[in-house]
């Protein structure tokens, strides 16, 4: 019997979604057996839990670059996570660990190194987290989403990097624009304009578009023809009835088919959903999470598909529902500009980036049925 790979990140589902398009690409393609190293209280224990994959929780603490006491009984914690971790990898005996990042990686990938098991690390935004900074002193292969984040690195490192893209949901892309827009009830032909703040919603975002709601709906020549789909978030969701405007607490099984339906998308700029558009094609007006409340990493995403003009970026510094109505007049009055963000958008993604992976991953580990 084959050794298995152990797959190993959580807490998040950016952390999570892109590690599982790997693992379905793995599956699909291989006789690989795979288990899931996560923490005990993170999301990926359920996600996986109807997967029949192996699943080990293990303690994890935050990674600060602050001051705070908690950074002491996190030391413990990241601690204990690395003795599990080690044991763990130690009973399962796996040819090659994949780590996609989050606090919960380290311990594992750490101990593996110190068990002479190759690791490979993946990180999605363009400027790499802490975790990944760290993991990439024990890897053997940093896989990256943006091509430029090679640069980010220590010498060193930087030749281990392999730009491979983003790895995507497979069911994102085969999404239906019919049946997205009777799951919003956007009338056909119809501009429909999706908001999105992520599974938890965004409370700003939220805000903006409601203040901007009245004049969206009302004012011409916006209402002539446009739609507002708006995922609220389950802890921020109020139904509001309103013309041309339909909201929900989150998509879940429809979100292919409304992402599918989309004529533009307005959200933050998290990398996994930057990509999900770009391997869309969808043009977005991209608000990133401020420094004071994020690393910087969404205005880094945010500026290199500006850049790239596949999309627009707003500061939310510079956002109010004026400016949010501004944009979305001129956009829709500027049918070439859309169009050429479609383009562009396109001309960013790889679409195959999970297959690669999984063709990596499974060659490394002598895996004999070709990978994928």
């Amino acid at each position: 019997m084959e050794k298995p790979i152990v797959f190993v990140g959580g807490g998040t589902g950016g952390h999570v979604f892109p590690a599982l398009a790997v693992l379905e690409e793995l599956k699909a393609r291989t006789a690989a057996r795979v288990v899931w190293i996560g923490s005990r209280s993170g999301m990926e224990g359920g996600l996986l839990a109807s997967r029949d994959i192996p699943y080990y929780g293990i303690p994890t603490g935050k990674l600060r670059r602050y001051l705070s006491l908690r950074n002491l009984i996190d030391v413990f914690k990241i601690a204990a996570g690395l003795i599990a971790a080690f044991f763990i990898l130690l009973r399962v005996k796996p040819a090659l660990v994949f780590s996609k990042g989050g606090y919960v990686s380290v311990p594992a990938a750490v101990a593996a190194y110190l068990l002479g098991i190759p690791v490979f690390t993946h990180e999605s935004d363009i400027v790499p987290g802490l975790a990944t900074r760290i993991n990439a002193r024990f890897a053997e292969k940093v896989l990256t989403s943006f091509a430029d984040t090679r640069d980010c690195f220590r010498p060193k490192e930087q030749a281990k990097v392999l730009h491979t893209g983003n790895p995507i949901r497979s069911d994102l892309l085969g999404g239906s624009p019919a049946a997205g827009r009777k799951v919003v009830d956007c009338p056909p032909g119809r501009f429909l304009v999706l908001v999105l703040g992520g599974s938890q919603g965004s409370a700003f975002l939220n805000r903006l578009v409601l203040e901007a709601l009245p004049r969206l709906t009302a004012l011409p020549p916006l209402a002539a023809d446009s739609y507002i789909a708006h995922q609220m978030g389950e802890a921020n969701y109020r139904g509001i009835p309103s013309p041309n405007y339909f909201s929900t607490a989150f998509f879940s099984r429809e979100m292919p088919d409304v992402l599918a339906a989309a004529d533009l998308v307005i959200c933050r700029a998290g990398a996994n959903t930057v990509w999900e558009l770009a391997a869309l094609g969808k043009p977005s007006l991209l608000i990133p999470l401020p420094r004071s409340a994020s690393r910087g990493d969404q205005i880094e995403n945010a500026r290199f598909f500006a850049r790239a003009g596949a999309a627009l970026m707003l500061q939310e510094e510079e956002a109010d529902a004026n400016r949010l109505i501004e944009i979305l007049l001129q956009l829709r009055q500027n049918e070439s500009k859309l169009y050429e963000m479609r383009s562009r958008a396109r001309e960013l993604a790889r679409t195959d980036a999970a297959a690669r992976i999984a063709g990596l991953i499974w060659e490394r580990s002598g895996g004999r049925t070709g990978g994928a």
